[in-house]
Order: structure tokens, then sequence, then C-alpha cells
């Protein structure tokens, strides 16, 4: 759309405004995912309608069809202030994905993310709002390692030091400058965001990391310390998942997205599905049984647990349950058995051009995990559950 196009719809806009006598739409969107959730509802209400005073100012919360009815919260609230608005996800999860689909919803130029839990420092948005009205600063991140140290209250010693680690492997891997990339809480321009959508991920928990990474341009960032608050309701989501998904994050953004988080976590679980094999093999063949039956009891178990931890993990946000989970076995073992025909194919034909043993074995392993990725992603986990 040209200059003068944009210029002519701006100014119908802004007759159409007085003319029905509306008012302008808000300055700030604060999107706030959610998920189980209710009780953090009305404070955090409370808290933004203390903190924003004389602010035009909207809350957005996106939240994944949480069990205790959070949105019913949210509606209700609406009614009474129109700055309240809600959005249901249904038969899609994630903090990342959430907070993507309520930026892009917005209508502010200008967005912050936080999280329901209350563990965010509100009354840091006004200085935020203000550090990008200044137009030095594309990206505001509240952190929560600045000289006071404020995240060592809320924080066990070893979430402390896993933090620190992340912070250290992004810091070098993606040459993210900020002391907070694992940072929740953040301040941006809608269009920085628009700009870098389609390369964002839908999966995790590490918005910012990701749109720091996935800019087209570098970002120009800046930081205001924060004092971490403990929880006031509900439970942390932080667990194993998270770190793998984080890890999967790291190594896809370090690759340019050749290599996908998905592909990441599903090359990880079939990492230990390797070794489970081989323990189960090894104690089956102390037991007595024969190699053939050893080595089938080995493949039935790794296999049962490569698709367990990949429908935990891998496709956390497609998770088959009920009887969709065993006819998702059935499925995964047979693309897998295709998988494992087509690798002993292509590694025998290299053998047999007189290939190296280790050129023809690794031939096989990606052909036959490529194979596995690929079809178990469009079929076994193609629909949400």
């Amino acid at each position: 759309m040209s200059s003068r196009n944009s210029a002519s719809l701006a100014q119908r806009a802004e007759k159409l405004t007085v003319i029905e006598g509306l008012s302008p739409g808000p300055e700030l969107s604060i999107i706030i995912p959610t998920f189980n959730e209710r009780d953090n509802v009305v404070p955090m209400i409370e808290r933004l309608r203390t903190a924003l005073r004389g602010i035009a100012w909207e809350v957005i919360f996106v939240d994944d069809d949480s069990a205790d009815r959070t949105l019913d919260v949210v509606r209700d609230l609406s009614t009474q202030d129109r700055r309240i608005r809600g959005i249901r996800r249904v038969n899609r999860r994630g903090l990342a994905g959430a907070c993507v689909e309520g930026i892009l919803s917005s209508s502010a130029p200008i967005v912050a993310v936080m999280d329901a839990d209350l563990q965010h420092d509100e009354t840091q948005l006004a200085g935020m709002l203000e550090i990008i009205r200044q137009g030095e600063s594309d990206l505001v991140v509240a952190t929560r390692y600045g000289e006071e140290q404020s995240s060592d209250g809320a924080l066990t010693a070893i979430r402390q030091a896993g933090s620190r680690v992340a912070i250290r492997a992004a810091q070098r891997l993606l040459n993210v400058k900020t002391t907070d990339p694992m940072s929740g809480f953040f301040m941006a321009r809608r269009s920085v965001v628009e700009q870098a959508a389609p390369k964002l991920s839908n999966q995790g928990f590490k918005i910012l990391l990701d749109l720091i990474a996935s800019s087209p341009s570098p970002l120009r960032i800046a930081e205001i310390p924060y004092i971490f608050r403990p929880r006031m309701h509900g439970e942390s989501k932080m667990d194993a998942s998270v770190v793998m998904d984080y890890l999967g994050l790291l190594i896809s953004k370090w690759s340019g997205d050749l290599i996908s988080a998905r592909m990441v976590l599903f090359g990880l679980v079939g990492s230990s599905g390797v070794v489970l094999h081989l323990a189960v093999l090894r104690l089956l063949l102390l037991q007595g049984a024969t190699f053939s039956v050893a080595q089938l009891g080995a493949m039935l178990v790794a296999m049962v647990s490569n698709y367990t931890l990949n429908n935990a993990l891998t496709y956390r946000d497609r998770r088959r349950r009920g009887w969709r989970f065993v006819s998702g076995l059935v499925l995964f073992s047979l693309l897998c058995s295709v998988g494992i025909f087509a690798g002993v194919g292509v590694s025998s034909l290299f053998y047999g051009n007189r290939s190296r043993w280790w050129v023809a074995g690794l031939a096989g392993a990606i052909i036959g995990s490529a194979w596995n990725y690929i079809t178990n992603s469009m079929i076994t986990w193609r629909h949400a559950r």
C-alpha cells in the first residue's frame, strides 16, 4: 500500500472518529497467556488499572482452554470494562503461540507480554512505555538480572543456576545482547513482531529469545530491572519439557532455522531410544534369551518409549489421548518399521558400492530418521487432539 493511500485511510478513520464521537484506540496492548489462572485474573486487572492510569491501554488474555474456566472470569470483567478481552484457543497449547496470537490480534502500536501469575512487576510498564516512546529502542526487556540481582528471592537455587546457564548459552550461540533473554516480561513495537512473525515458533515458552533471534534486522534493545515476585496462585509450569523446548529453540535458531525445534526434539527422543534399546538388549541377553528374541524385545520397548516421549514432548501441542493414544502407537510403529527397512536398504546400497561401513551406516540412519520424522508429523500427529 502506498504512503498516499495509508495517509488517506488514516484521515478517513480520524474523521469517522470525530463524527461518531468515538475514542481513539489503545496505545498499549498487554498480552497475558493463561492456563488455569482463574484466581489471578481479578488481582491482575486491579494492578493494571492502578499502574496504567493516564495511559490508553487494553489487556488481552489468551487462554489455552483452561479446565478451571479462566476465560469466564475474563468475560465477566469485559462486560464492565471494554479494555479487557479474551481469546480462547481450542486444541492448541504453548505460551509462545499464545503470545504471538495475542500480539497479532491487537491494534495498539506498542505491545507488552507478561505472565498471569503476578510475578512480573506491572508498575514497570509505564517506564517501559516511556522508553519506547522516546524512539531510541524497539524492544524493552524487564530483566531479573539487573544490579539488584532481583530474581534471587523468587527462584530456587537450582532454577537460578539453570537459568544462568541457559542465558549464557543464548548469548554465546545466538549473540543475543540482553542480560535476560529468558524473560517473559517485555515490551516492543508491534511492527517488530509483525516482521518476525513468519519465523516465530508456536512451540515452547521463550518467546523473547525467539523474537530477538528471528528479527530480520538487529533490534535496538533497552533493559529495565525489576524484582521478580514469588508466585501467589497456581503452580510453576517449569518441567523437563520446557528444558527440551529451549534446547530445540537454541539449535533451531543457531542453524538459521534449517533445523526446526520439533525436529531437534524428535532426534533427542530417538537418541534416548537407542540407549534404551541397547540396555534392554543387554539385559535380555544376560537373562538367557536368544539374540532374535532379545532384539525383538529391545526394539518394541524402544519403539513404545519413543512414541510416548514424542507424544508428551515433541508433539505436546498435538498430544493424542485415550484410544487415540493407542491408535497413534500402531501408526507410529508401522511408519517406523517402513523407516527401518528404508534405512537398511540405503545403507546396504552404499555398503555394496564399497563405501566405508560408517558412511553406509550414517546414510541409512539419516534416511530412516528423516522418513520417521516427516511421515509421523504428517500422519500420526497431523491433527491436534
